[in-house]
């Protein structure tokens, strides 16, 4: 069963224990972007899992990570026993939470 968290401990721990980095997709994480509009897309890399293709990720830092995970009011659905995780908004993680299991962000 999937679970929902926006606590910083509990998702690096989760990822750690499968593998998983901190990461932007590449192409919306370069020189040009401004500041304002944050890192660019988040995403959870796992480099050991088989069927991961990384090429459009690119490695970052936790604090970075965290910071634009805060910023953009996003939270974690992921299942404790494998790789399956998935960002979502916090609005659209509250409206599950009540029910709405077609909740989501437009």
């Amino acid at each position: 069963m999937a679970k929902t968290t926006t606590d910083h401990q509990e998702i690096r721990h989760w990822a750690e224990q499968h593998g998983g980095k901190p990461a932007v997709v590449r192409s919306t994480h370069g020189e040009g972007k401004s500041r304002k509009t944050g890192v660019g897309l988040l995403r959870l890399m796992f480099p050991k899992a088989r069927q991961s293709d990384h090429d459009e990720l690119e490695e970052i830092g936790w604090d970075e990570f965290f910071k634009q995970f805060d910023d953009s009011q996003l939270a974690l659905l992921y299942e404790e026993g494998s790789n399956f995780n998935k960002l979502i908004g916090r609005d659209t993680a509250e409206k599950r939470a009540h029910g709405d299991h077609k909740a989501s962000r437009h």
